[in-house]
């Protein structure tokens, strides 16, 4: 592997955990996190987590992340959440997931 193919699979990496992260904020905007009288059912949000869990471990399995490449993806997850405005709790819950989801076999 060269060290140009080395960069452009980060940056697809990059790429590919903040669209995951902009896929969530479509069915669950940030909006709706931080007001308390717009909250939505556990199970609907629960429905969208794992539908994002799924489509990371899809990526994985074609990709073949190793361990540094998962924790990249892991840190761009919750940078984007962050920078999109979800609450700490949500972006903690949100990353363990997405982390205990792509370590899995």
């Amino acid at each position: 592997m060269g060290l140009f193919s080395w960069f452009s699979a980060n940056e697809e990496v990059d790429l590919f955990a903040k669209t995951l992260a902009q896929d969530i904020a479509k069915r669950y905007p940030p909006s709706m996190d931080t007001a308390p009288e717009k909250k939505i059912s556990a199970n609907r949000l629960t429905k969208i987590l794992e539908d994002a869990y799924a489509k990371a471990k899809r990526f994985n399995q074609e990709k073949a992340l190793g361990m540094y490449r998962k924790a990249k993806f892991g840190n761009t997850f919750r940078w984007e959440l962050k920078e999109l405005g979800y609450s700490k709790e949500f972006i903690e819950v949100a990353t363990e997931g997405l982390i205990v989801h792509l370590s899995r076999k």
